[in-house]
C-alpha cells in the first residue's frame, strides 16, 4: 500500500487518456450489468419455478379454454397435490398502454399454491370475503399509486358484459414478493365475479398443478395428459419452469445474447485498456530503469505496474457495476414492460471477478516488459 501514490501518480499523468480508458470500461461494465438485469427479467420467476408446480394448457392454442370440470378429474389423480386455476382477463385501465397482467383466480387455492405471495392475513381474508375485491403486486400498485380500498375500473375486452362493458374491482390487498425473483406486477380477482356477470363460463385458461413428488413431475404431467387425449379439448402439460422458460424463450435466447455481447466488449476492453497500458509503460522506460537503479527489484516493478492496470480497472469497472446494481435495485428501470429487471448478486460478483480479471490479463504484458528490461537499456533510450 506504501506505493499506491507512486500508482496513483502515474495514472494521473495523462489524465485525458485515463479518463477516457475508465470511462470506456465504466460503460462496458455498466452495460454488462444491464443486459443481466435484462435477461433475469426476461426470465422473471423461472429461477424460483420449480419442478413441483405444472401448467395445464389448452394442446391447441395458449387462448382455447379447458372445461372447468377437468379440475375434479385433475385432483383425483395420483400424485397430485393441490390444483389451481387461471384465466387470462386483459382488460384496460385508462389507457391501452397501461399494460399489466391481469387473471381471474380461485383466490384461496391460488394462493396456497402460489406461498411466495406474500399478504397480511387480514388482507387475506377480506379478498376472500369480496368477490369484487382483487389484490395487486407491490411494483404494480406502486405504478398507478393504488393503495388498498381504492375502487379501479377496467374495460373490458376479452369480457364484456353486454349491458355494461367496464369492471370495477375493490383493492382489497397489495402483496410483495418472498424476493426480488418473484413476480410482484400481477392483478388477481375472483373467477366467481368474472361468473357473475359473464354468465356460466364453465371454461378456465389454465391450471396450475402442484405434485406431492417433484420427481415424478414429468410421469405425472403425462399421465395427465392421457387422462384427455381424445377429447375435445386435449390437454398440453409441462413443467411451470419450462412453460414460463419457453415462454422467455419466443423473445429470443437472451442468455446467449448477453453472453456474445459481454464476450465482445470484454474482448474490446483487452484491446483498449491493454493498448493503454502498453503505451503508459514504454513512456516510462526511462523511470523504471531509474527505479531499478534506486533498488527497485524485478518483481516489484513488475507489481507495480500490474497494480496500476488493476486500479485503472477497478475505478472503471467497480463505478461501473455499483451504478447499476444500485439503479436496479432502487429504481424501476424496466416499467410496466420487465418489472423484475434487477441485477442478481451472483452477476456482480461475476463482474467483479471480471474487472479483476481484465486488470490483470491488461497489466500482464507490460508488466513482463518491465521485468525484463535491463537498466542499461532503459537508460540508453532515454
Amino acid at each position: 500500500m506504501k506505493y499506491l501514490h507512486l500508482v496513483w501518480r502515474n495514472l494521473t499523468r495523462k489524465k485525458v487518456r485515463t479518463g477516457l480508458t475508465v470511462l470506456s470500461i465504466f460503460v462496458a461494465f455498466f452495460l454488462y450489468g444491464l443486459l443481466t438485469a435484462i435477461k433475469v427479467a426476461f426470465g422473471a420467476g423461472i429461477e424460483i419455478n420449480g419442478l413441483e408446480r405444472l401448467v395445464m394448457l389448452n394442446k391447441v392454442s395458449i387462448i382455447q379454454p379447458l372445461p372447468l370440470a377437468y379440475r375434479y378429474r385433475i385432483e383425483g389423480q395420483d400424485g397430485v397435490a393441490k390444483v389451481s386455476q387461471a384465466s387470462w382477463f386483459g382488460g384496460i385501465y385508462q389507457d391501452p398502454k397501461n399494460q399489466m397482467s391481469q387473471f381471474a383466480v380461485d383466490p384461496e387455492a391460488y394462493l396456497a399454491i402460489y406461498p411466495e405471495f406474500i399478504l397480511p392475513e387480514e388482507r387475506r381474508q377480506a379478498w376472500f370475503d369480496n368477490r369484487g375485491g382483487a389484490i395487486v403486486g407491490r411494483a404494480t400498485a406502486k405504478r398507478f399509486d393504488w393503495q388498498v380500498g381504492d375502487r379501479v375500473t377496467f374495460e373490458g375486452t376479452i369480457y364484456r358484459p353486454p349491458d355494461d362493458p367496464y369492471w370495477e374491482f375493490v383493492i382489497e390487498g397489495i402483496y410483495e414478493g418472498a424476493d426480488s425473483t418473484a413476480d410482484d406486477s400481477l392483478f388477481l380477482f375472483h373467477y366467481d365475479y368474472l361468473e357473475e356477470r359473464m354468465g356460466m363460463l364453465g371454461a378456465v385458461g389454465m391450471y396450475i398443478i402442484e405434485v406431492a413428488e417433484p420427481d415424478r413431475a414429468a410421469a405425472i404431467a403425462e399421465n395427465l395428459d392421457k387422462l384427455f387425449a381424445n377429447s375435445s379439448a386435449e390437454t398440453k402439460t409441462s413443467t411451470e419452469k419450462a412453460f414460463v422458460q419457453a415462454f422467455a424463450n419466443q423473445t429470443g435466447n437472451i442468455g446467449a445474447i448477453v453472453t456474445g455481447v459481454a464476450a465482445v466488449v470484454f474482448f474490446t476492453l483487452l484491446l483498449v485498456a491493454g493498448s493503454a497500458m502498453a503505451q503508459s509503460v514504454r513512456e516510462r522506460i526511462h523511470e523504471i530503469g531509474v527505479l531499478k537503479t534506486l533498488g527497485f527489484g524485478d518483481g516489484k516493478v513488475m507489481a507495480l505496474v500490474l497494480l496500476e492496470s488493476s486500479l485503472l480497472a477497478l475505478l472503471g469497472g467497480g463505478a461501473g457495476l455499483g451504478l447499476i446494481y444500485y439503479l436496479s435495485r432502487n429504481f424501476d428501470l424496466g416499467g410496466a414492460f420487465l418489472p423484475t429487471l434487477y441485477m442478481p448478486n451472483n452477476a456482480l460478483v461475476l463482474g467483479i471477478a471480471m474487472v479483476l480479471g481484465l486488470g490483470l490479463i491488461t497489466g500482464a504484458a507490460p508488466a513482463l516488459q518491465a521485468l525484463r528490461l535491463k537498466v542499461v537499456d532503459a537508460l540508453r533510450r532515454a
